[in-house]
């Protein structure tokens, strides 16, 4: 299953008006479940086992609304941690400047030990990078702001 599968399951809960999905197959579990007033749709998956305590969410990691103006915000399609390069020395994939069509890479999400590229979707220049690298991303959180 790929981002495209979850994003198709995402449309059909919304035009059926659905509330939750559950599937399980080969050891994959996704749980979608529609929050309570405006809250985005929540993704779940099993908990990666760590070898630390679990560290609560930063306080800026909620949705950030779009800034005025003609931005859009490239929001994260998953719960992960955040990454702007694809190694520690590989120059980052953009920058702030950066001309982005829709199929252009601009950061990677790790979830679950997978490494997920995402792609900026919109059509645009990347006005500010919002997400800090190596840092845990929420569902819809902004990661980049594209006017």
């Amino acid at each position: 299953m790929d981002l495209k599968d979850i994003k198709a399951i995402i449309d059909l809960m919304t035009k059926n008006e659905l509330s939750v999905f559950e599937m399980e197959k080969d050891g994959f579990r996704l749980k979608l479940q529609k929050g309570l007033g405006d809250q985005p749709i929540v993704v779940s998956t099993a908990a990666p086992i760590t070898n630390g305590p679990a560290a609560s969410a930063p306080a800026g990691a909620t949705p950030a609304p779009a800034a005025a103006g003609n931005f859009k915000d490239i929001a994260s399609p998953m719960v992960g941690t955040f990454y702007r390069a694809a190694s520690p020395d590989a120059p980052p994939f953009v920058d702030v400047g950066t001309q982005v069509t829709e199929d252009t890479v601009v950061c990677i999400i790790e979830a679950m030990k997978v490494m997920n590229e995402i792609k900026a979707e919109t059509t645009g220049v990347i006005a500010e990078v919002v997400a800090e690298n190596g840092k845990p991303v929420q569902f819809g959180q902004a990661l980049f702001r594209v006017r």
